[in-house]
C-alpha cells in the first residue's frame, strides 16, 4: 500500500468529512517556509501550519535545544517536582508579558489554556463563596475543541453536536468599527442581567472567524467595564501571542491588562505541544488557602515538559533577535502594499492588516458557509499552484512564518491575485 492508503485506512483527520474529503498530502520534509510532498512538488506554508512555524520548519537552532535537553532530562512529573528550564520558561515569559502577570500554569495544547482559564474563573468566586456561573465571549468567537472552550466558542458548526450540554455563555457583538458602543452596552447589559465570572476574548484579530479585526481602544473599554464589576478577563492569545500583531503579544497594544493569558502555538515554535495561562497574584492568592478543596485540581501528564521548556526558551530567543523583529517588519510592510493594491478591486470587498496577519474577503454570487464550494475550489487552486492556504468561506488570509522570504512572499500574493480573478 501507499502512505496516503495507508492513511485512509488508518487515521482520522481534524475537521474533515472523510467521506467527500480529498486524500490528505503526504508531507515527507520541511525547511524554512517550505514544504515537500513524498514526489518532490514543493509548497509554500503561508499559513506556518495553523500558525505554530514562525521561525520556520526544522529549525535547527530550536531543534539543537531541544536534543541538548532530550539528552539531559527529557521528561520528569511536575507534581511534587520541578526542574530549571520550566522556572527559566517563567522567568523569560514574566519578563515579556503585561506587568500584572505574576504566575503560569503549564498544559498542552490552545484549548486546555483556555480550559484551565475557564475553570480558574468559575473556581475563584466559588472559592470566594459567590455564585458566578456565567462566561462571557464574542460572538463568532472560537477558542478550542475542549468542553469549556468549545462552549466559548460561537462558530456553531463546531458545537452543534453539544447543544444543551455546556456551561453558561453569553455571547456579545464584536466591536469592530462602527459598532463599539453596541458592543460596550451588551456587556453591560449582560452583567447587570447574569452572574458573570469572567469575560474571553481573542484580543483585536478573531482568527478562526477569518481574521476579524478590531481597536486596542474599544477592547481596553471592554475589560475596564468588567474591572468595575468584578468580571475576570482572559486574553486568549493562543493564535495572536509571540509576534504575529507586530508586538509580541496583541495585548501589548492595549492599555488595560487582563487577569489571565492564553498561550500556545508559536510557544515552542512549532515543535513540541505545550500551553501555558498566566494569572496575576490576585487570581492565584484565591486558590492559596489551608483548606485542600481550594486548590486547582487539574493538570496533564506533560505538564511542564522539560524538552518542550527548552523548545520554548530557544523561539523566545529566536523571537527577541533584531533579525527575526526586522523580517516581521519587513513582512508587515509588504502586506501593506499589497493591500493598497488589491482593496479596490471590484471582486474585493475588504483586505486588512496587522502586523503579519493579513485576510482579504473576495466578492460571492451565494453566502459563503466556512466550508463552502468557494472554500473548496479557492483552496484547491491554491494547492495546485503550491501554496498552503486555508480560506475561511470566502476570506484568504497569510500569515507566514517569519522567515518567509520576498520572493516567495510575492508568489503568495500573486497566487491570491490569480484566485480573485478565478472565481
Amino acid at each position: 500500500m501507499t502512505l496516503q492508503e495507508k492513511d485512509s485506512q488508518y487515521l482520522w483527520h481534524p475537521y474533515t468529512q472523510h467521506k467527500t474529503a480529498q486524500t490528505p498530502i503526504v508531507i515527507s520534509r520541511g525547511e524554512g517556509a517550505l514544504l515537500w510532498d513524498e514526489n518532490g512538488k514543493e509548497y509554500i506554508d503561508a499559513i506556518a501550519s495553523w500558525w505554530v512555524n514562525p521561525f520556520g520548519h526544522s529549525n535547527k537552532f530550536i531543534a539543537d535545544a531541544i536534543y541538548k535537553q532530550l539528552t539531559t532530562l527529557e521528561h520528569v512529573l511536575f507534581g511534587g517536582f520541578t526542574h530549571e528550564p520550566a522556572i527559566k520558561v517563567a522567568e523569560k515569559l514574566l519578563e515579556i508579558l503585561p506587568k500584572n502577570q505574576q504566575k503560569i500554569f503549564f498544559s498542552d495544547n490552545g484549548s486546555t489554556a483556555v480550559e484551565v482559564a475557564i475553570k480558574v474563573a468559575l473556581q475563584y468566586f466559588f472559592n470566594k463563596n459567590e455564585k458566578r456561573t456565567t462566561i462571557i465571549a464574542f460572538e463568532n468567537a472560537f477558542h478550542g475543541d475542549t468542553f469549556a472552550a468549545m462552549a466559548a466558542s460561537g462558530i456553531s458548526f463546531y458545537t452543534q453536536a453539544f447543544q444543551g450540554m455546556f456551561i453558561d455563555v453569553v455571547r456579545i457583538p464584536v466591536p469592530v468599527k462602527g459598532q463599539e458602543q453596541e458592543s460596550f452596552e451588551a456587556l453591560e447589559n449582560v452583567i447587570k442581567s447574569h452572574n458573570c465570572a469572567g469575560f474571553i476574548f481573542e484580543p483585536l484579530v478573531q482568527g478562526a472567524a477569518g481574521m476579524v479585526m478590531y481597536e486596542p481602544e474599544a477592547l481596553a473599554k471592554l475589560i475596564r467595564i468588567c474591572k468595575e464589576n468584578n468580571v475576570l478577563t482572559i486574553a486568549d492569545e493562543v493564535m495572536t501571542g509571540f509576534g504575529k500583531t507586530g508586538k509580541t503579544f496583541a495585548m501589548d497594544y492595549v492599555s488595560e491588562e487582563p487577569h489571565m493569558i492564553c498561550l500556545s502555538k508559536a510557544l515552542t515554535g512549532g515543535t513540541i505541544p505545550m500551553a501555558i495561562t498566566t494569572f496575576t497574584s490576585a487570581v492565584f492568592e484565591a486558590f492559596y488557602d489551608d483548606d485542600i478543596n481550594k486548590a486547582l485540581f487539574h493538570g496533564h501528564t506533560f505538564t511542564g515538559n522539560p524538552t518542550g521548556c527548552a523548545a520554548a526558551l530557544a523561539s523566545i530567543g529566536l523571537l527577541q533577535t533584531p533579525e527575526m523583529q526586522a523580517n516581521i517588519k519587513r513582512i508587515n510592510a509588504s502586506h501593506l502594499l499589497f493591500q493598497k493594491k488589491i482593496e479596490n478591486h471590484p471582486k474585493v470587498i475588504t483586505a486588512r492588516t496587522l502586523g503579519v496577519i493579513f485576510a482579504v474577503e473576495i466578492k460571492s454570487d451565494t453566502t459563503e458557509s466556512y466550508y463552502g464550494s468557494m472554500r473548496t475550489k479557492l483552496y484547491n487552486f491554491f494547492i495546485e499552484k503550491g501554496v498552503v492556504l486555508r480560506p475561511v468561506g470566502n476570506i484568504v488570509y497569510i500569515l507566514p512564518p517569519y522567515v518567509m522570504t520576498e520572493e516567495q512572499l510575492q508568489k503568495v500574493y500573486a497566487t491570491i491575485e490569480e484566485a480573485i480573478e478565478m472565481v
